[in-house]
């Protein structure tokens, strides 16, 4: 079951049927999807996926998934799965655009990385970041992940693929 997590100025709770238009809205937009590598999807599936993760995702406990909160605002999307790309789990955020610069994301990925160690065990955890995304991957050597190798697309872009010993998160 996925707990409810709360940094110093976020709560990362498990999504609600009404959290449904705030998370299609924000897998659509243009800036997230740019900086997360994901093309534009049409919204109906989007939604599908959403009602995917409260009818199967959380039932059966496949991996945790939660809506960020601040200021009781949904500000972003959080995830910790196990990854296809290496044998480990990935964190994956995704914050609204008017959200981004204040630290919130490192306030996330720190969050998401105590829960990786204090209530799944894991000893470390993988990122996957668009070569072009100065922002996350400064972020991400200040928080210190290390680089493991470039992933390229069929389409030719890049993204790094970063990894971080959760006893040894900055």
């Amino acid at each position: 079951m996925t707990p409810t997590l709360h940094s110093e100025r976020l709560e990362f709770t498990p999504y609600r049927s009404e959290d449904e238009d705030a998370f299609v809205a924000l897998l659509r937009d243009e800036e997230v999807r740019r900086w997360m590598g994901q093309d534009e999807v049409p919204e109906e599936d989007l939604r599908k996926a959403f009602r995917a993760i409260l009818t199967d995702i959380y039932p059966q406990g496949l991996f945790d998934v939660w809506g960020l909160w601040h200021e009781g605002r949904y500000v972003g999307h959080a995830e910790v799965k196990k990854t296809g790309n290496v044998d480990g789990h990935e964190l994956i955020t995704a914050l609204a655009p008017g959200h981004w610069g204040k630290g919130l994301g490192t306030e996330v990925v720190r969050t998401l990385l105590r829960h990786a160690a204090d209530n799944l065990g894991l000893k470390e955890a993988y990122g996957m970041v668009g070569a072009e995304n100065a922002a996350s991957l400064a972020m991400a050597e200040r928080l210190g992940f290390r680089h493991v190798r470039d992933v390229v697309g069929d389409d030719g872009s890049v993204t790094k693929m970063v990894v971080i010993s959760t006893t040894e998160e900055a």
